[in-house]
């Protein structure tokens, strides 16, 4: 572990096993930081982004959330605190925030949280899709009653002003990014 609270990408795989991620859920995790990644790699020049801490919190992003299929918990706050509890701070924080985001300043510094938040709603599963697909995707999933639902949908205003966001801090298109990230995806199967 580096003494900056960043574990390595190997530690991140380490903790995936630890921890027994599901498959499918480890696939998803994995495609958000490529999502993550496109935009980190992609910011204009002077954007200060931590490419380490992008990596780590896409890839533990979801480390409680097989346990969760089982217990019900919060998976971003449990898995918050696992990481919290493992001396990884910095991404506990944005573990946190994965699901529901706060204290959004959209004129502000582009933030990691808010690249990985972002990245984890353009992947269903193991696939990039439109904002719309996985909102509707979590409805179906995990719309129980009429409040959850609409709050999943009370989301999609903040989700489409991060995207607006993001996109005003990229030196390329993001959807073209995100476009290009499918195309090589689906190139590898």
């Amino acid at each position: 572990m580096k003494n900056n609270g960043i574990p390595s990408i190997e530690k991140c795989y380490d903790l995936m096993a630890q921890y027994s991620m599901l498959p499918n859920i480890a696939a998803h995790s994995i495609l958000v930081m490529d999502v993550a990644l496109a935009i980190t790699d992609n910011v204009k020049n002077g954007v200060a982004i931590n490419r380490d801490l992008i990596i780590a919190a896409s890839l533990l992003h979801d480390i409680t959330k097989t346990r969760s299929l089982e217990t019900k918990e919060r998976h971003a706050l449990t898995g918050g605190r696992l990481l919290r509890d493992l001396g990884f701070n910095p991404v506990a924080e944005i573990v946190e925030e994965h699901v529901i985001i706060g204290n959004i300043d959209l004129q502000g510094a582009l933030e990691e949280r808010e690249i990985v938040y972002y990245a984890d709603k353009r992947v269903m599963h193991d696939k990039i899709v439109t904002i719309e697909e996985r909102l509707q995707d979590l409805v179906d999933r995990y719309g129980v009653t009429a409040e959850i639902s609409r709050i999943i949908l009370g989301n999609r205003e903040l989700i489409l002003a991060i995207e607006r966001k993001i996109a005003g801090f990229m030196k390329v298109d993001l959807q073209q990014a995100m476009d290009d990230l499918r195309s090589s995806s689906r190139s590898q199967e």
